[in-house]
Parts: C-alpha cells; structure tokens; sequence
C-alpha cells in the first residue's frame, strides 16, 4: 500500500494520547491504584468517548499513569518506536510537562527523559522529535504560568523543544487570557500553536491568530464556519492541524463525510494530516491519510503532495525539510504507475 511506505511529518501528535494499548496497561500495571484497565483488550472499551468532555476525563486517567522519570522515558522511546514503524521521518510531539511537574516529577529530570528517549530513539530509529510545550487550559493559569517557566527558563528548557501550544477543553477557556504566557515563549524564540475552533466557533481561531501569535492552528475544525476566516489562513499559509478521526471520536464533527478537509482545501487553505491520540481513537497516521485520500479522491501523487504539506508546515530546518521532500519525491517516482 503507497501510505504504509510513505515517508511523513506529524505536527499535531499528543506524548500521553500516544500510549499504544500495550505501553498503557504496562503503566497500568505499574500503578494498581489506577482505575485504567490493565487488559489491553478491555482498553478498547475503556477508550469509546461519549462526548470532548468524557474525552478529557479519560485523557487525564491516563495521564495520572506517567509518574516517574523512568515512566516519561519508556513513553517517548516507544512512541517513536511506533512512529517509525508508519515511515514518520520528523515529529512534533506535544507534551504538557506540567501535568507531570504536578504529580511530582521533578522538572529537570522530566527534561532529561525525553531528551534521552529522543536522542536515542532517533539513533535507534532514525525518528526526529522535536516537542511541543502545551497549556492544559482546564488548569488555568497557574498552569500557564509554569509551562511558559519550563518553556522560556535556560536552566531547565530542553533541546528539543521548537514550540508552545494551548490544549484542553475550549469552551469556558477563553484564548486571550493566555496571551501573556504566549508573549513570552515567542520572545524566547518559540512558534506559537495553540488548538483553536475544534469544539468552538471560528471566533477562537481569530482569537488565536490576534491574541496569541498562532503560525499554526490545532484542528480549527470551525473555520469552515467562516469564507473570511479560511480566505486570511490561505493568504498567510497558516496550516490547519487537521485529524479527522479524533474529531469524529470527541464529537467535534458528527460523520467523516460531513468533515470540512474538502472545503479547508477548496479554499487554499495548507492543510496537514495528524492523528492526534492515535491509539485512543483507534487510529494512527497511515488511517488518517487513508481518510483523507477519500475525502479529497486523491491518487498516490496527490497523497505524497498531502505530505509534503506537513514537511512545509514543519518547524524543521530548511535542509531537513528539503531531505524529507526529496524523499516523498523518490518514493513517489519509483511507485508502479499500473
């Protein structure tokens, strides 16, 4: 099959929401006060969502697994263990390092595991990470305030880190409120890219784009809302994060074929295809692409075009990126035609 061969960048892709089934009840295990299964089957059901806000309890259950240095380590190592098995040549991976700070993990040695799961893996795998420090808006500001501190402080901001991002419910979460925290991780050299317009109206998107610096928006699923709105996102090549089955899973968007990736397109919007929390939406970015190949009746070059985008949206250095298009270039050429 073209997708499962062809290489990729992901740019919307949560740490904990990747915890494949196996990783999880390993967790699970871990920690017996957990009300999270330790049966891997027995997740399946554990992970079918009623609504965004079921959507958060769960994800937060899961959450509350990470616990240890030892635990952040074993995370991030096998989720570019399962990246590279899809052909994932460069991802940005979003991680809320306060969720973990909260529940006692020290923060320097919470930057040190995933500094030594990425360095490794991509010895190992040839997988590039590269992260993402998120906001969990439900936690208010407070959490803002120490995720801008991890992000912005020398003495504890990791390597790998290329950008800062808002997450969490949106309703109740007004964006502008963040804009102080947003201020300063772009001053310190950081992409803004935070969620916006997945379970709200287009109004969050603006509010992201003016208050918050956004050069990227998390889903945006209600864009498609307004012509203005898609018109100012095509102009600047403001990507759209786009993952289709977790707004399916969270209710966002009621059926795959009444998704809004064809009108992003038709508009000229830059759109790139993510999965998001891949495992507990049962999916993963070789199903995304699929999907999107449906939804937009594209062939293998109009796939690989697909692709690209999200190398372009990329934070990547401009020689990976050309690296990674010239390799969806050669993948492509040397695909049988008949």
């Amino acid at each position: 099959m073209f997708i499962a061969g062809l290489p990729k960048a992901e740019l919307h892709v949560h740490h904990v929401g990747s915890a494949s089934p196996r990783i999880v009840s390993e967790l699970a295990a871990r920690h017996p006060d957990s009300k999270v299964p330790t049966d891997p089957e027995a997740l399946a059901d554990y992970f079918t969502f009623t609504n965004f806000a079921h959507f958060i309890q769960v994800y937060l259950s899961v959450v509350d697994l990470v616990r240890t240095p030892e635990d952040v380590r074993l995370l991030t190592y096998e989720i570019a263990r399962d990246m590279s098995r899809q052909q994932v040549r460069y991802a940005e991976l979003t991680l809320t390092p306060f969720s973990s700070v909260r529940r006692g993990i020290e923060d320097r040695a919470f930057m040190d595991a995933i500094e030594d799961a990425r360095k490794s893996a991509e010895a190992d795998f040839g997988t590039v990470l590269r992260w993402c420090f998120d906001i969990p808006g439900e936690a208010g500001l407070e959490s803002a305030e120490e995720t801008a501190r991890m992000a912005t402080d020398d003495r504890v901001r990791p390597e790998g880190l290329v950008s800062f991002g808002l997450g969490g419910p949106e309703i109740g979460v007004p964006r502008p409120q963040f804009k102080p925290y947003f201020d300063r991780a772009i001053a310190a050299g950081l992409h803004s890219v935070p969620h916006a317009g997945e379970t709200t109206g287009p109004e969050t998107v603006w509010d992201a784009l003016n208050t918050l610096g956004a050069e990227r928006i998390g889903h945006g699923t209600s864009s498609a809302q307004d012509p203005k709105l898609l018109a100012h996102l095509a102009e600047h090549r403001i990507a759209l994060e786009v993952c289709p089955t977790s707004n399916i899973a969270t209710r966002a968007v009621r059926t795959l074929d009444e998704h809004p990736l064809k009108r992003f397109v038709d508009a000229g919007v830059l759109v790139t295809i993510n999965s998001d929390d891949p495992p507990m939406f049962g999916t993963d970015l070789n199903k995304e692409y699929a999907i999107a190949a449906r939804l937009l009746d594209l062939d293998e070059r109009g796939i690989a075009d697909l692709a690209k985008n999200a190398v372009e949206a990329s934070f990547l250095d401009e020689a990976g990126k050309k690296r990674i298009a010239a390799e969806i270039d050669a993948y492509t050429e040397a695909w049988p035609t008949v």
